[in-house]
């Protein structure tokens, strides 16, 4: 098993962290991980992005340009990455921040609302972890209790209080795409 992933949005989505967590949880599994951040000057606001692998077996290079999932959390990055992912693939965008959702057929697609999920739970900063719940539903390459200790070494202890919101907001997450027609 081999799943080549990259996540996209603006600066302070999480976009980092969603990667970095997921490599935590496939290092504590025993896998093999790549984590390739690429974020501009600007920080918060600005476009952000990382590649994430995660192997069963050696992984020959960081840098790829095609995708089997791309995560979109903006409009720029599916304008971006709607063509990045393989024949088969998937991309899984936030619908509440897309307004010209993608149109590839040979793809699936799901548009999550997850900016308003993240605000129905009064905490928009795990907008991340939803979308991170969606993809693991569809793509369950890590177990829910390693993704949760991979959030540990993630976030600084300092936030570990709000450990049970960002498990909740992964279980919204996997709630949420159940719900959607795959497009």
């Amino acid at each position: 098993m081999t799943e080549e992933i990259i996540i996209a949005g603006f600066g302070g989505q999480g976009v980092l962290s969603m990667g970095m967590v997921l490599c935590y949880a496939g290092m504590i599994e025993n896998k093999e991980v790549s984590w390739m951040p690429s974020y501009g000057p600007e920080m918060r606001g600005g476009t952000a992005n990382c590649i994430t692998i995660i192997s069963d077996s050696k992984i020959s290079s960081p840098i790829i340009s095609k995708f089997d999932t791309v995560v979109a959390l903006n409009q720029p990055s599916v304008d971006k990455f709607e063509d990045a992912v393989k024949p088969g693939g998937i991309l899984i965008y936030d619908s509440t921040n897309v307004i010209n959702p993608p149109t590839r057929t040979d793809i699936e697609l799901y548009g999550i609302e997850g900016t308003k999920e993240a605000a129905d739970m009064k905490n928009t900063k795990v907008l991340n972890m939803i979308m991170l719940g969606a993809f693991l539903q569809k793509k369950p390459i890590i177990e829910l209790s390693n993704i949760i200790e991979g959030l540990k070494q993630v976030l600084p202890e300092r936030y570990h209080h709000l450990l049970p919101l960002n498990e909740a907001a992964i279980k919204k997450g996997m709630e949420l795409i159940e719900a959607v027609t795959v497009n």
